[in-house]
């Protein structure tokens, strides 16, 4: 589904070149649940922006199911993104003032769905997350854990082709971060591929596969047993 080959990104920093990414090469296949560790300042959050269609200003080439994305005009790839990555973050990103139903509904309404029409998909990805009873709530009156499931409910919404998950149980505790990783391994099960992006080992454990990057390059690529 992914493949990147010999990717390399560099800041301009008046006459020095800062090499961020140097010379990537790896490729994710659809249904695997793939982890992306490295220190931080290693090139992780570049990595994920290249990921997911925000930043293409690379060198290299990025296929997506198989389609060279830059060959896409920017209106189109920002379609793709909308369409087929689910971002799910550290600190929820979820909108304060708009209940758990009207959060989990927004991308749906962001690609045009009729708001008539939409309380069916909610409901059914508020239940895959175990928060069918909360969508009438406001997110500050969830737990940590809580608001991290409204937040990936909201990334599977559209069903997208894979998720980005960007330090997702940094802001959790240990208790929560166990409950929060075994609904990603379910997710997976389920079909659902996902690219973790982490720290932290203990979260690794999960994962079918570890892509370890240091100083901007990918150091070792390790199967999990």
């Amino acid at each position: 589904m992914i493949r990147l080959e010999n990717i390399n990104k560099y800041y301009d920093v008046g006459e020095e070149k800062i090499t961020v990414l140097e010379n990537i090469n790896f490729s994710i296949e659809s249904g695997e649940f793939v982890a992306i560790m490295g220190p931080s300042g290693s090139g992780k959050s570049t990595l994920i922006n290249l990921l997911g269609f925000i930043d293409r200003n690379f060198s290299g080439q990025y296929y997506f199911k198989e389609k060279e994305i830059a060959d896409f005009k920017d209106n189109e790839l920002s379609k793709i993104r909308n369409q087929s990555v689910g971002f799910v973050f550290q600190n929820f990103s979820l909108i304060e003032n708009l209940t758990v139903f009207e959060n989990v509904e927004l991308p749906l309404l962001y690609n045009g769905a009729n708001h008539n029409k939409t309380k069916e998909e909610v409901k059914s990805a508020l239940k895959r997350v175990g928060l069918a009873n909360k969508m009438s709530q406001l997110p500050k009156q969830l737990s940590g854990g809580q608001q991290q499931r409204v937040a990936i409910a909201r990334a599977l919404i559209n069903q997208p082709s894979f998720i980005i998950a960007d330090e997702p149980t940094g802001a959790l505790d240990t208790h929560t971060t166990s409950d929060i990783m075994q609904l990603f391994k379910q997710l997976n099960t389920e079909g659902v591929t996902i690219i973790l992006v982490t720290h932290d080992p203990e979260t690794v454990v999960y994962c079918d596969r570890l892509l370890k990057i240091r100083d901007g390059k990918m150091v070792e690529e390790v199967l999990q047993s």
